[in-house]
């Protein structure tokens, strides 16, 4: 989803059966394959988390099966090539920093005064311990160009006007997934949740969106929450405390030098 971007810059960014009548779901149903409108709406959505350059504060929350983890971030990033995220707290581990630059990722232990360069090998681990991966950093996606894109659903849905997206990868595209499922409301197009389908079209993961309020300058979600479908009681939550677009950072603040800085 995806954030880039902003801070999440490529972490960081659907499968619903309707029940007509029902209690709490759709009332409305149709199926818009205008494809020029729905680019329109997407590049609007991959906008929303996007500038030129971007500075913010966040927590992130991890919970899994064997442990509980909360960190207080700062990040900053420029275009989609140049990201640096540093832990605040705690303060154990204060200091630890990822950088990325163009595709590769480096990360800096402050315990050990370390920087490792991630390999191949390494892009698929958990990055900072959450449920997002190494490789989710460098990947860089938009759906507009990369995907091809059917509105599947427009209407009412527990009392709110949303559409629905369905995306399908096209042949040329550098992406995993085997499709996505985007829900947005309406009129102001914020996403609610987003899933992401294997090339098996199994449910992978599911991004939901929450919390809209006043973040660099406009309303957008605060809070997204990444779950994976083989561990539902699991999730990575990010939480937006502070974000700002546009501000002046130099190719050189994106260092290998500044990422010892703390």
């Amino acid at each position: 989803m995806r954030p880039d971007t902003a801070i999440l810059a490529g972490i960081i960014p659907l499968l619903v059966m309707y029940y007509p009548g029902g209690p709490g779901v759709s009332t409305a149903f149709a199926v818009d394959n205008d494809s020029g409108r729905a680019k329109k709406i997407l590049r609007e959505i991959d906008d929303l988390w996007r500038g030129d350059s971007s500075h913010g504060r966040f927590s992130m929350h991890v919970k899994t099966r064997h442990y509980t983890r909360s960190l207080q971030m700062e990040g900053w990033s420029k275009g989609t090539e140049q990201t640096l995220m540093r832990i605040l707290k705690p303060l154990k581990e204060k200091g630890t920093a990822t950088l990325k630059s163009g595709t590769t990722i480096y990360s800096y232990l402050p315990r050990t005064d370390r920087t490792i360069r991630l390999t191949s090998g390494m892009m698929m681990g958990s990055w900072m311990g959450s449920h997002f991966t190494n490789d989710d950093l460098v990947k860089e996606s938009r759906m507009e160009e990369d995907y091809i894109p059917t509105i599947s659903f427009e209407g009412l849905r527990d009392g709110k006007q949303v559409m629905i997206f369905e995306l399908k990868p096209k042949a040329e595209a550098a992406v995993v997934w085997g499709k996505l499922e985007l829900m947005v409301t309406k009129p102001d197009y914020l996403p609610v949740y987003e899933k992401f389908y294997d090339e098996d079209l199994k449910l992978a993961r599911t991004m939901t969106f929450s919390d809209i309020k006043l973040l660099a300058g406009r309303q957008r979600p605060a809070v997204m929450r990444l779950t994976p479908a083989d561990k539902p009681d699991e999730h990575t939550e990010f939480v937006y405390e502070s974000l700002q677009f546009n501000v002046r950072l130099n190719d050189n603040f994106f260092s290998l030098a500044n990422l010892k800085r703390y």
